[in-house]
């Protein structure tokens, strides 16, 4: 992938931005939140997990919540930061690769803060839709419940990369729906930890095949 310049780290995410909001504006969005409506109504710090080809619309919808968000070191983790942050997310630098120990500390720490936190648990290379392990020791470690969420849209673009990343066409139907909170205990050893990744992985993709179905009908 192409290195973003001063002029894209510049203007990329303004330009980005709108371009969300005016596509944003033309679709209709159905939101499923009865899973998670007590736990915003007790104000409970969440982890939110999230396929990457599936994370588009969600900064637009509810960036507002102030959630912190994951983004890697790189010049492209810059862009991602940047455009975010114009939708009220707060980006957190580091990834399985480089600086994760210290982005687990930070989203740990923002946790018990009683703050939000958003985990793409197969990004930012893949492979696609299979969870790493990350989101499930930060659970175990912040004591916060992961919550599976997923968008479907009737009518989306796929790109040719290895997530297949989704695009809404304009004026679709699209799905977003909450999934069942999933704890995570502390006391977890490994065989526990695995376990709850199968099981946070087998809710995202079940999650993601409802809203499929949920829009195109």
């Amino acid at each position: 992938m192409k290195i973003p310049g001063p002029l894209a780290l510049a203007a990329g995410p303004a330009l980005g931005a709108i371009a969300l909001r005016l596509l944003a504006g033309t679709l209709r969005v159905r939101r499923e939140e009865a899973g998670v409506a007590p736990l915003w109504a007790a104000r409970t710090p969440l982890i939110y997990a999230m396929w990457h080809g599936r994370l588009l619309l969600l900064p637009c919808l509810y960036g507002r919540r102030g959630a912190h968000t994951l983004t890697s070191r790189s010049r492209d983790g810059e862009l991602v930061s940047r455009w975010i942050r114009r939708f009220g997310l707060v980006p957190v630098r580091g990834s399985s690769s480089r600086g994760g120990g210290e982005a687990l500390r930070a989203l740990t720490r923002a946790l018990r803060d009683g703050r939000e936190v958003v985990v793409v648990p197969d990004g930012p290379r893949g492979p696609r839709e299979v969870l790493k392990p990350g989101v499930i020791a930060l659970a175990r470690l912040s004591g916060a419940p992961i919550v599976p969420v997923a968008v479907g849209a009737s009518r989306e673009w796929r790109l040719r990369s290895w997530d297949e990343f989704r695009i809404p066409r304009p004026f679709a139907r699209c799905v977003v729906r909450f999934g069942e909170p999933i704890h995570v205990s502390r006391a977890a050893d490994r065989a526990g930890e695995e376990a709850a990744r199968k099981e946070v992985e087998a809710a995202l993709r079940g999650l993601s095949w409802q809203v499929d179905e949920e829009a195109r009908r």
